[in-house]
C-alpha cells in the first residue's frame, strides 16, 4: 500500500511543483489582506458600539481611537515590531489623556502573539515585558482599591502570559516543521545521491561483465579465424573445425550478452536467465581455450569447497580474463597451465604461460587486470600479475573463503 502511494506521489509531484502551490500559499499568508481579514471580527465588534450607541465618548473620537489601535493589525505579520510599537504608543496615549480602555485594546494582545510567534525569542520576551508594564500602568490608573487592583493585575498578567506562551508554542511548532522539511529534503537529496552511486556501480559491473564476455569470445574468434585462413588450403578439416568453433563461440557470446542486457529492461519479468558461470564451468572454459589451439593443462588441488555464487563467478572471470590475455599476447607457440588450489582459508587460481612475457606489447586500452583486482577486492582477495623470471607471464588470484565455506 505504501509503495503504491509513494508511486502515485512521484507521479503527481511534478504537477504540484509546476503549479507552485506551496510558494503561492506562503505568499498569500504574508499579505496584508489576510491579516486584515483576521482582524475584521475585532473591528466589527468594536464598531458595533457605534450602532448600539454604547460608547462613552463622541463617535468621531471613538472611531479615531479604533483606527489607531486596529489599523496596525493589517501589517502585523509584514512589519510585526513596527505594528506592535505603534499599538503600544496609541495605548500609552490613552493613558496620558485618560481615555478608558476599550475593546480595540485587545489588538495589543494580537501584536504580542505575533512577536512571540516570530523567529526571535528575545523580541518575544521584550514584547511580553512591555505588555506587562502596560497592564501594570492601566490597572493602577483605572482601577481603584488595592483589592481590585491585585485581582485585575493577576487576571491581566495571566492573560498576557497565556498569549505569550501560545505564541511561543507556535514559534516552536513552526521551527519543528521547518526542521522536518529540511530533514526530508536532505534525506531526499541523499537518496538521490545513493541512487546515482548505485547506478554508477551497476554500470561499472555491467561494463566489466561485457568486457569479460566480449574480450574473451572475440579473442577466441580472432584466433580461430586466423587458423582457418592458414589451414583452408592445406587442411580443410581443420579449417572446418575452426569455423565450427567460431560459430559456437559467437552464439555463446550473443547468449551471454542477451542475458546481461535483458536484465536492464524495465517492466520485463518474462523469461528466465541462465545462472552465472562458476567453478564448475572452468572445465568447459579450458576445453574452449584448447579448441582455440592453445595447449593448456588444468589441475585441481585440495578438497573442493562450497562457495557463494559471487565468489565462484569471481574465480571464473579471473581465469577467463587471464586465459584471454594469454591468447592475445603469449604468442603462437605458447603453452599455458591453470591451477585451482582449495585451501583451508582461501581458494587460489594460478594461470601461467611460457609465451612472450615482458616482451608482449599491449594496446594500452585494456581493463582486464583492473577488473580482476576489483573483483577480488570485493571479497577481500588480491591479484598479482607480471612476467615470470624464466619467461612467460603469471596471474595469481587469492580469494578468502573461510567465512562462508563448509566442506
Amino acid at each position: 500500500m505504501g509503495g503504491r502511494l509513494r508511486a502515485r506521489w512521484r507521479g503527481v509531484r511534478p504537477l504540484v511543483d509546476a503549479l507552485r502551490v506551496r510558494p503561492l500559499v506562503d505568499a498569500l499568508r504574508s499579505r496584508p489582506l489576510v491579516d486584515a481579514f483576521l482582524a475584521a471580527p475585532l473591528a466589527f465588534y468594536s464598531l458595533s458600539g457605534l450602532v448600539f450607541d454604547t460608547t462613552a465618548m463622541p463617535k468621531p473620537e471613538y472611531v479615531v481611537w479604533c483606527a489607531g489601535l486596529l489599523a496596525p493589525l493589517v501589517l502585523r505579520r509584514t512589519y510585526p515590531r513596527a505594528a506592535f510599537a505603534f499599538i503600544c504608543l496609541v495605548s500609552f496615549a490613552q493613558v496620558v489623556v485618560k481615555v478608558i480602555p476599550m475593546t480595540p485594546n485587545l489588538a495589543l494582545l494580537m501584536g504580542l502573539y505575533t512577536i512571540a510567534a516570530g523567529p526571535s525569542f528575545r523580541w518575544g520576551v521584550a514584547a511580553a515585558l512591555v505588555t506587562e508594564l502596560g497592564v501594570f500602568v492601566a490597572v493602577f490608573r483605572y482601577v481603584g482599591g488595592w483589592g481590585d487592583q491585585r485581582y485585575g493585575l493577576a487576571l491581566m498578567s495571566v492573560i498576557v502570559a497565556g498569549v505569550w506562551l501560545l505564541g511561543l508554542h507556535m514559534r516552536t511548532r513552526r521551527a519543528y516543521l521547518r526542521s522536518v522539511e529540511l530533514r526530508a529534503a536532505r534525506l531526499e537529496r541523499e537518496r538521490d545521491a545513493e541512487v546515482q552511486v548505485a547506478k554508477a556501480d551497476e554500470r561499472a559491473r555491467i561494463a566489466r561483465e561485457l568486457h569479460d564476455v566480449v574480450a574473451h569470445n572475440v579473442s577466441v574468434i580472432v584466433v580461430q579465424a586466423d587458423g582457418a585462413s592458414y589451414a583452408i588450403d592445406t587442411d580443410t578439416a581443420r579449417a572446418r573445425q575452426a569455423l565450427e568453433t567460431i560459430s559456437a563461440t559467437g552464439r555463446t557470446a550473443l547468449a551471454e550478452m542477451r542475458r546481461m542486457l535483458g536484465v536492464l529492461r524495465e517492466g520485463d519479468d518474462a523469461g528466465s536467465y541462465a545462472p552465472q558461470p562458476g567453478v564448475a564451468q572452468l572445465a568447459e572454459l579450458v576445453e574452449q581455450i584448447r579448441g582455440s589451439g592453445l595447449p593448456l593443462e588444468f589441475e585441481v588441488e585440495g578438497v573442493p569447497l562450497e562457495m557463494t555464487e559471487g565468489r565462484q563467478l569471481t574465480v571464473f572471470r579471473i581465469a577467463q580474463e587471464a586465459l584471454t590475455n594469454t591468447l592475445k599476447h603469449a604468442g603462437p607457440r605458447a603453452t599455458a597451465r591453470v591451477l585451482l588450489h582449495y585451501g583451508d582459508e582461501a581458494i587460489e587460481i594460478r594461470v601461467t604461460d611460457d609465451g612472450r612475457g615482458a616482451a608482449a606489447r599491449g594496446d594500452g586500452r585494456g581493463h582486464g587486470l583492473v577488473g580482476m583486482r576489483e573483483r577480488a577486492a570485493v571479497y577481500g582477495g588480491e591479484v598479482t600479475a607480471g612476467p615470470r623470471p624464466g619467461g612467460g607471464f603469471e596471474v595469481v588470484a587469492r580469494i578468502p573463503v573461510r567465512e562462508e565455506v563448509r566442506r
